[in-house]
């Protein structure tokens, strides 16, 4: 019998999902995807910036999974024939920017936490003495904390303010007072169960981590992330319906019925299972007519808005010889982190062509900071790049702002249990998949989408 099965949400989970649902089916199932907007790829984008493609997204993934075979993003570029269009960017240093200088970020640390913290360069002054083995594990198994309490009651205020705040803002554009270590540094969370001092809990996720020695840490696509979408597409043979909103799932004795389309005017599907590859405030919508409890654990998440400026350069225009820098939250700037986007990435450089400068604005709890229109953000961000890396910048020729309102999860303690309860409190043929449940990056987010397809799988399977 022939089964359907409905992805809703087209980001990059939800369609890594549908690949692996047309790998795994038998032929002639029917696969279709949902996405409300008018085009598919979620927070993955690319645009166009000085004649160059300019990601308006995220820009790279990590190249490596944790056990050092290739990423979960990567295995899915290779399956879709992508795999000689992976590149890497160049081998340049990055840097903090703080109190108006430059500075080298510390070589040794794990998303700024230092496996030596007497080896920071000046960057911050550690509090000498507070990481004593104290006869115990830093953590119980399966415990979890912020990261910044656990460094700061082992290293200090300035480690966290300087090194680890920087680092994880950049990623999650939150604080790491507020993150879950076991969200954000799932290594870091495990070491800390057995290790007694994070000094060592840092080096034994280090260790675990397994990288190839001259592997390189990250990859992107040739051409931008807007290929590895529309090719994951193609590959799903799905049906694909954009501009198409869910209003509503409902359960009953043969699948699914969904409520689909322009509210005045909805139309009605069946499906035979479901994959909700969506943020957490429409999969707590979706879900709260058939799973309640799986609704208001899903619910608890809260989301950052950042935006994005893409700057194209006069050709010459020098810049420090850096692949970027990141600063601090007590610089008090609302620039947090930019790319030099050309040096990075030496496979869009040209000694005639524009140079690509890409910045990030705004953390948790900065909404209203973003709350400018266009000419002011931008002028803003120019004037705060040149005063962060120390140089004037002439005014570009050409640029834009991509704006992501309520965009990056902030995974506060306890995410993972919250995350596991609603996994539990699911009816039968429905999955869970995307960063509100599992993580940002965009390797987690293709695992996730593809661990979704799976459960889906066996439930057909077992039906």
């Amino acid at each position: 019998m022939r089964k359907r099965i409905a992805v809703i949400g087209g980001g990059i989970a939800g369609l890594a999902a549908a690949v692996r649902l047309r790998d795994r089916l038998p032929q002639g199932a029917d696969i279709v995807v949902y996405e409300q907007g008018n085009a598919l790829g979620g927070k993955l984008r690319t645009g166009e910036l000085g004649g160059l493609p300019v990601e308006r997204g995220a820009e790279s993934f990590l190249n490596s999974g944790p056990d050092g075979a290739d990423s979960a993003a990567v295995a899915l570029a290779r399956r879709l024939g992508l795999g000689d269009a992976l590149v890497h960017p160049a081998k340049q240093p990055a840097a903090l920017s703080i109190g108006g200088r430059l500075t080298p970020i510390p070589a040794g640390t794990l998303v700024g936490v230092p496996a030596d913290p007497s080896s920071l360069d000046g960057v911050a002054r550690p509090d000498a003495g507070s990481d004593a083995d104290g006869g115990k594990p830093l953590l119980a198994p399966g415990e979890d904390v912020a990261v910044g309490a656990l460094v700061r009651s082992r290293y200090g205020a300035e480690v966290v303010d300087r090194l680890v705040d920087p680092m994880l803002g950049g990623v999650y554009a939150g604080r790491a007072d507020q993150l879950s270590l076991r969200v954000t540094m799932p290594q870091l969370a495990l070491a800390a169960e057995t290790a007694h001092t994070l000094r060592d809990a840092v080096r034994s996720a280090q260790a675990a981590s397994r990288r190839t020695p001259g592997r390189p840490v990250f990859a992107a696509v040739d051409g931008g992330m807007g290929r590895l979408v529309a090719a994951a597409a193609e590959a799903s043979g799905a049906r694909i319906g954009l501009g198409l909103p869910v209003h509503s799932i409902s359960r009953t004795p043969r699948g699914w019925d969904l409520r689909i389309g322009p509210a005045p005017s909805p139309q009605s599907d069946h499906a035979d299972a479901l994959i909700l590859a969506v943020p957490a405030k429409p999969a707590a919508r979706l879900l709260g007519g058939t799973a309640p409890e799986a609704a208001e654990a899903v619910a608890a998440l809260t989301y950052a808005s950042v935006a994005l400026v893409g700057l194209a350069l006069p050709a010459g225009t020098e810049l420090p010889g850096l692949s970027g820098f990141l600063v601090p939250p007590g610089e008090g700037t609302l620039v947090k982190a930019a790319t030099f986007f050309t040096r990075k990435w030496p496979h869009l450089a040209h000694p005639d062509g524009p140079v690509i400068v890409r910045a990030s604005l705004g953390r948790a709890g900065e909404e209203e900071r973003l709350q400018f229109d266009d000419a002011a953000l931008l002028a803003r961000a120019l004037r705060e790049l040149g005063e962060l890396a120390g140089v004037t910048l002439p005014e570009p020729s050409a640029s834009w702002i991509q704006r992501w309102g309520g965009a990056l999860p902030q995974y506060a303690p306890g995410h993972a249990d919250r995350v596991a309860m609603a996994r539990a409190a699911l009816p039968p043929g429905l999955a869970l998949a995307g960063a509100a449940f599992d993580g940002v990056g965009i390797p987690v987010c293709v695992a996730s989408g593809e661990r979704a397809a799976d459960e889906v799988v066996t439930f057909l399977e077992e039906a």
